[in-house]
Parts: structure tokens; C-alpha cells; sequence
């Protein structure tokens, strides 16, 4: 998965939550962050990408990473 990458959680407490990857942390795992999901390294496993994507830098601000979500719903 590719920085910017919009997905949902399919796995533990944030499941069905929104996120971004933010960036690659080491085989297997991504960086995600979300408006009700915590910035974690992840199992990509436990992400459903949905075909959509942000324009975000990696390891972006929470805040920087919520404003590119609202853009895509517009």
C-alpha cells in the first residue's frame, strides 16, 4: 500500500473506522491515521482498501490527515 492510501479497519477495537496510510513500517506493516482510529503501525492485513486516495505526506499531523479526508468527501 501506497502513502495516502484511504482504507477501513477490518480488525480490533477501531474496526470500520476510516484511515490513511501514512507510511510503510517494515514488512507487512503500515502507519495509519484516522478520524476515530489511533495513529498505529498496523497488519496490512487488517485494512480494506477502497480504491480512493489523499494527497498526504508521510507521518502527516493528525489534523493535516482529517482536513485531506473532508476534501474527499466533497
Amino acid at each position: 500500500m501506497e502513502v495516502g492510501t484511504v482504507c477501513i479497519k477490518t480488525k480490533g477495537r477501531d474496526a470500520g473506522g476510516i484511515a490513511v496510510v501514512l507510511s510503510k513500517a517494515s514488512a507487512g506493516r503500515v502507519l495509519i491515521d484516522g478520524p476515530k482510529v489511533k495513529r498505529k503501525n498496523i497488519n496490512v492485513l487488517h485494512l480494506f482498501p477502497i480504491g480512493k486516495t489523499v494527497k498526504v505526506k508521510e507521518e502527516e499531523s493528525h489534523e493535516k490527515v482529517i482536513s485531506a479526508l473532508k476534501g474527499l468527501k466533497e
